[in-house]
């Protein structure tokens, strides 16, 4: 019991400085294309940049013998800080606690006189927090048309209070707490123990706790140290792409398995792209290799203190061509040198590592990520990418042929793949083939199958090359979005040529074919008689007996394939279909509609909107397309529970024949 709490305060106490560290870096990162903007005119116009010029550089005098003042200070001690004082009032209370959070950090900059990053951070934040507090004094008590002027007000004289308490109490403190932090960064410079900081920061990183060091200390210092030198060393602390990038060659000359063969993307998304944590599951799987990039962190941080080398700001993402745009004019040669042997000594370290010890990669890639997520918190998109949901695939090309399976590939695969096609569509990939399947007739011949959650145990022996995603949701399922994020990011562009979609598959927007039309008015019910799912799905069934469509054995079908996966799309809709050793009792493709007013319970879902289907040869899918165009629009949904003529209805559906 007692080991028990204590693993789990350790959890709590991580959890918390992870939560810091993001709140500090959602202060920070929105505005780090405005701490580009300063790093090159920096870089350019100083008098030790590329192309100096005075008035811009701030420099030197102007015609009238005054000080030009320039772009460069201003920007640093009062655009930044004010940005990040409003984005962090903002995320706490909106704009309103940007404002006021803005108008406190005022106070701070005159007070101390130099860059208040630090101080920044802390008005920000107090200033949206203390403004939302006093807002909720007389919420609903302010008389109508006093509204505007109690607001205004409001805000404004809690500004100037913060502005002042900030000039005379914070900035004082922050002031002391940075000269403090800056003399002890020296102090470890001017002792060469600089480079002992990777102890820290490297596993930090693994456990994202790196943000609450990076965005709370390192980047404020940083600039700092950068407006009085022209660069710093302490941007690439951790931003540093060396340690990871040679971990990643480690694995790929002697890694095994999944991971081996993950890792050349894995390298590309890492250094190319900045998107570190895409490596911290290679270490979870062998916790021993935190070691390499330890000693390659340190390798780097002693090159730059060796040729006095630094980045005029931040590097974010951490990208070598990110490192590169911000590096000083004059530590070319060292910041290149320590990102070189920052990965050279982490190779080595870690292939020895992986040579000299036993372990089975292919085992534990997935679960190492799993478990990466578990610490970040949230899924990862980028790590995803290269396991794949299920951990059973690596995705090592564009996607270029998605498959979304079920049962009988008539009714679920139908809609679910109609609404992902038209997502990929608006992202602007409309060469990339989503087609539907049964999973009987799935082959290993697709980048991605999208499946009902019970269903992907199924689907994954016959397509175990491919990224599997499961989905509980088939109409506006959040991991359709997943899915376009996982097709952006892996497709160059849309130029590629598009493959044919694989045996078995076909896709939901078939040409119509001549016969009988698929939805007919008398299989139109507006006020359906059915309390219950299965009375329900006898009523759906019933109109396609009455059609000829299907003989008695298709509706008991119906039933069965409900009992082992629910045909709920969401949005009130459901679509029973038999299936797929039902299909021989089809006899003509055709398709019901039932509406229930009040709705029905469907498994615990309410459903207003029953669609019976029964499909042969494609014939019904175009109807189904036009369904879930309806279905994924709330407007159309509203429209459609409103109708009061089966005309309307059709007219909705646009009489599609088969």
């Amino acid at each position: 019991m007692a080991t028990a709490s204590v693993a789990k305060e350790r959890t709590s106490v991580r959890v918390g400085v992870q939560k810091f560290g993001t709140f500090l870096s959602g202060m920070i990162m929105p505005n780090i294309g405005a701490f580009i903007a300063w790093g090159i005119i920096t870089a350019l116009f100083i008098k030790t940049g590329w192309l100096p010029v005075p008035v811009l550089g701030g420099f030197g005098n102007d015609a009238a013998g005054a000080p030009n003042v320039g772009l460069v200070g201003p920007m640093i001690t009062y655009l930044l800080p004010l940005l990040i004082a409003y984005t962090g009032g903002r995320n706490v209370y909106g704009a309103r606690g940007g404002v006021v959070g803005a108008i406190g950090t005022m106070g701070v900059i005159v007070g101390a006189g130099i860059p208040m990053f630090i101080g920044a951070m802390i008005m920000g934040p107090l200033g949206g927090w203390t403004m939302k507090k006093i807002d909720s004094i007389w919420e609903g008590k302010i008389r109508a048309g006093f509204e505007m002027l109690v607001n205004n007000f409001s805000a404004g004289i809690w500004g100037a209070i913060l502005a002042l308490f900030g000039f005379f109490g914070i900035s004082p403190v922050v002031q002391s707490f940075s000269t403090a932090a800056g003399n002890f960064v020296q102090f470890l410079v001017h002792n060469g123990l600089l480079p002992l900081t990777s102890i820290f920061i490297e596993p930090a990183k693994v456990l994202f706790l790196n943000n609450a060091i990076n965005h709370g200390v390192l980047t404020p210092l940083g600039i700092q140290q950068s407006l009085d030198q022209g660069k710093s060393i302490l941007f690439l602390l951790e931003a540093n792409p060396g340690p990871g990038a040679g971990l990643l060659l480690a694995y790929m000359f002697f890694g095994r398995g999944a991971a081996k063969a993950s890792a050349p993307g894995a390298f590309i998304i890492q250094f190319l792209g900045g998107i570190h944590e895409i490596y911290f599951p290679y270490v979870l799987m062998r916790p021993l290799l935190i070691l390499g990039t330890m000693a390659g962190g340190m390798t780097g941080i002693a090159t730059l203190a060796i040729t006095n080398s630094g980045l005029v700001a931040p590097a974010a993402p951490g990208s070598i061509f990110a490192v590169i745009a911000q590096t000083s004019r004059d530590s070319y040669v060292g910041v290149i040198l320590s990102v070189i042997l920052a990965a050279t000594v982490s190779f080595l370290v870690s292939s020895l590592i992986l040579r000299t010890t036993h372990h089975s990669d292919e085992v534990d890639l997935s679960e190492a990520t799993s478990k990466m997520e578990e610490m970040k918190g949230k899924k990862s998109s980028v790590a995803s990418a290269l396991v794949g949901s299920g951990g059973t695939a690596v995705l090592t090309k564009p996607i270029q042929n998605i498959v979304f399976a079920c049962d009988a590939g008539m009714g679920s695969s139908a809609m679910g793949a109609t609404v992902l096609r038209n997502k990929i569509k608006a992202a602007g990939f409309p060469e990339v083939k989503v087609t539907n399947a049964s999973i009987a007739n799935l082959s290993d011949s697709y980048d991605v199958v999208v499946t009902h959650q019970d269903l992907t145990e199924r689907a994954r022996p016959v397509t175990s090359s491919a990224v599997h995603v499961s989905v509980d949701n088939f109409m506006n399922s959040p991991r359709y979005d997943e899915i376009v994020d996982l097709v952006k990011s892996s497709n160059a562009g849309p130029g590629a040529e598009s493959p044919a979609p694989a045996a078995g598959a076909h896709a939901a927007e078939p040409a119509a074919v001549g016969g009988k039309e698929v939805l007919l008015p008398e299989s139109v019910v507006l006020n359906g008689t059915a309390t219950d799912r299965d009375s329900a799905i006898d009523e759906a069934g019933r109109l396609l007996l009455a059609r000829g469509a299907v003989d008695m054995a298709y509706v008991h079908a119906m039933h069965e394939r409900e009992e082992s996966v629910s045909t709920y799309m969401g949005s009130f809709l459901a679509i029973p279909h038999g299936t797929n050793a039902a299909k021989d009792h089809i006899m003509h493709s055709a398709v019901s509609f039932v509406r229930y007013p009040e709705g029905i319970d469907w498994g615990g879902k309410q459903v207003k909107f029953v669609v019976g289907v029964a499909g042969i040869n494609n014939e019904h899918l175009h109807i189904l397309s036009s369904i879930a165009k309806i279905f994924t629009d709330k407007a159309q949904v509203a429209k459609l529970e409103q109708a009061t003529s089966v005309e309307e209805v059709l007219d909705m559906f646009g009489k599609v024949n088969a």
